[in-house]
């Protein structure tokens, strides 16, 4: 009887799930390609510059790691009030899909690094140490042996962080953000629509597994191990 009457209610709704849907895969994919553009560098130059690094500045690497600390650490649900000034100057508004797009991304930034600083440290010293006798410049080192060696743990990091950003998209929708998370703010939880939540919970569900299993084949396919 339950299954039977989501089915009514896909059949009733389809379209409303489909572009609360496709606005969720938006601000995920925006707000992921920007953080990774800022992010990853980043993370690289946390590495090269920590005590030991290839450009070893510890004064600014503690400066930049506690610039990072303090961006991970804000909830996300108080970033997207915090830069509602922000926001608005950017795009215009801080309500809808794209304005949600802004703090995913500022969200999205400060995770990444730090994921992609960890993914450099598993690289092997002796590998860099090799290059560097080869008379490799730093630039190269980073090209040639660090990103292409921690690769299979950038792409599981950039898996993560895909995933993260689905939960993060959800909660914009609790300040109108669209999405999924709109959807079940607006039609389950104010309507008190068991069905609605519960359908909308199965397309995150989803989505998350797609991204997941996508991210686990990219890796077996980089990872020579």
């Amino acid at each position: 009887m339950f299954f039977n009457t989501i089915l009514d209610w896909l059949n009733f709704n389809s379209s409303l799930l489909l572009t609360a849907t496709w606005q969720t895969i938006y601000m995920v994919a925006i707000g992921g390609i920007v953080g990774f553009a800022i992010g990853i560098p980043l993370g690289v130059v946390l590495h090269i510059t920590k005590k030991g690094g290839l450009l070893e500045n510890p004064r600014f690497n503690q400066i930049l790691g506690a610039v990072v600390n303090i961006g991970r650490s804000v909830p996300f649900l108080v970033l997207m009030v915090a830069i509602i000034p922000f926001t608005k100057m950017l795009v215009g508004t801080f309500i809808g899909t794209t304005a949600a797009i802004v703090p995913l991304t500022i969200g999205a930034i400060p995770f990444v690094a730090r994921l992609i600083e960890g993914a450099l440290i598993e690289v092997p010293s002796g590998l860099v140490e090799a290059a560097q006798s080869m008379g490799a410049t730093p630039m190269q080192i980073i090209s040639k042996v660090l990103l292409p060696e921690a690769m299979p743990t950038i792409l599981n990091s950039v898996t993560i962080t895909l995933v993260t950003l689905v939960s993060y998209s959800a909660m914009a929708g609790t300040v109108g953000g669209g999405g999924l998370g709109d959807v079940v703010i607006r039609y389950g939880f104010h309507r008190y629509d068991a069905t609605i939540m519960t359908v909308t919970v199965i397309m995150l569900i989803i989505l998350v597994q797609i991204i997941q299993s996508i991210g686990d084949r990219l890796v077996r396919r980089v990872d020579h191990k």
